[in-house]
């Protein structure tokens, strides 16, 4: 039997389809959906998204984003955190933030599920860094443990529980500890 190739999609047309939740990702003509968040990364994400705009937002010197698109290089993909610089995020003709980010965040989050690849998360981190991001944090809450990763540099692997996380210097008054973050699963 001869099997025929499946058509792979173009960008244009994964844009095209509707959006399906858990989000579907467009990585090197793929479409993968991520898996569904279960309760460590609800918490992480629910906690950390109010931390990092108690910081930048208010001084409007950046915002977080939840599980927002980023549509650039070739890619669409959800990081579960987005950090945009306040000058970058892309407004409507009303001034209202526009509902198309076709630009890489300034910081990606990735908080790592039991049923998720590391290789693929850390390929999209890897992905925002080459394009402009200036940091990209990988949580592993099983593992209590943090990747941080910037352009060039070789990542740091933070576990040990003083360790303050390193952010971008656009959020430096963000003062975290290995502890602190994981803490957040125990309230």
């Amino acid at each position: 039997m001869v099997q025929t190739p499946s058509k792979t999609l173009t960008l244009a047309e994964f844009l095209q389809l509707p959006e399906t939740k858990p989000a579907s990702e467009y990585i090197d003509g793929q479409v993968i959906q991520k898996p569904m968040p279960q309760g460590k990364h609800s918490v992480i994400q629910g906690e950390l998204v109010p931390a990092i705009n108690g910081v930048v937002k208010s001084k409007r010197i950046a915002r977080a984003f939840p599980e927002l698109r980023c549509t650039f290089s070739g890619r669409s993909t959800v990081p579960d955190i987005a950090v945009f610089l306040w000058n970058r995020i892309p407004r409507d003709e009303n001034g209202e933030v526009a509902n198309t980010f076709s630009a890489a965040p300034d910081w990606t989050i990735e908080i790592l599920s039991p049923d998720q690849s590391q290789t693929k998360v850390t390929k999209n981190i890897l992905h925002c860094l080459r394009h402009g991001t200036q940091a990209g944090w990988l949580i592993d809450p099983d593992e209590q443990t943090v990747f941080v990763y910037r352009p060039k540099q070789e990542p740091e692997v933070l576990d040990e529980a003083d360790e303050v996380v390193p952010v971008p210097s656009f959020a430096s008054e963000l003062q975290l500890t290995v502890k602190g973050l994981f803490a957040w699963l125990l309230e």
